[in-house]
């Protein structure tokens, strides 16, 4: 069974991928995850601690089902690995799509937040950083400018192809090939120079 303060956590993240950031009320979170206000405002203190702590949460859930998904098979190369972590943030499971769901609107919601801008900012570098690391186990004497801004760049059109599969605009099938050729396209550059 869930700890209070994670249910409170998937409860959160459940509304704002429904309601966005705006819509979230304690009342509300408390009454979709079980418990009374006070204990919510116990372990959160405001919504700003629930906003912080739901995008903490949302990142360590996207950890946990980027990685080691290839449990008892063969081991992946790096590529494989690559693609793969990119992958799995676009597939079709409810707990996907409210992450990404979440995401995008804490991500909307910071443009006017900036205690919610910097968290975002430092999970998104963390973010960009790991695709680098692991594009510089392909090319390993890439230059480190063009390993982050390669990272930079398949961060940022994930979370674009993410959106638009989440709101209708692609199929997902045609979201995860553009993904796939963007990784090749980027790995072909970095063989190039």
């Amino acid at each position: 069974m869930a700890s209070r303060n994670t249910q409170i956590l998937q409860a959160a993240a459940r509304l704002i991928a429904r309601r966005g950031v705006r819509g979230l009320r304690v009342e509300e979170l408390a009454a979709e995850a079980g418990v009374s206000t006070g204990l919510i405002y116990y372990h959160f203190k405001d919504r700003t601690g629930i906003l912080r702590q739901t995008l903490e949460f949302i990142n360590d859930r996207a950890e946990r089902y980027t990685t080691g998904a290839a449990s008892d098979a063969e081991p992946l190369s790096v590529e494989e690995e690559l693609e793969e972590v990119l992958l799995l943030e676009l597939q079709d499971t409810a707990e996907v799509r409210e992450n990404s769901s979440a995401w995008g609107e804490l991500r909307a919601s910071a443009v006017f937040d900036e205690v919610l801008r910097e968290d975002l900012a430092r999970a998104t570098l963390t973010w960009v950083q790991e695709m680098a690391g692991l594009i510089g186990q392909v090319y390993p004497t890439a230059p480190a400018p063009a390993l982050a801004a390669a990272g930079e760049r398949l961060t940022a059109l994930l979370e674009g192809l993410s959106m638009r599969w989440l709101s209708g605009g692609l199929q997902l099938g045609h979201a995860r090939d553009l993904m796939r050729g963007a990784i090749e396209a980027e790995l072909a550059l970095l063989r190039a120079k």
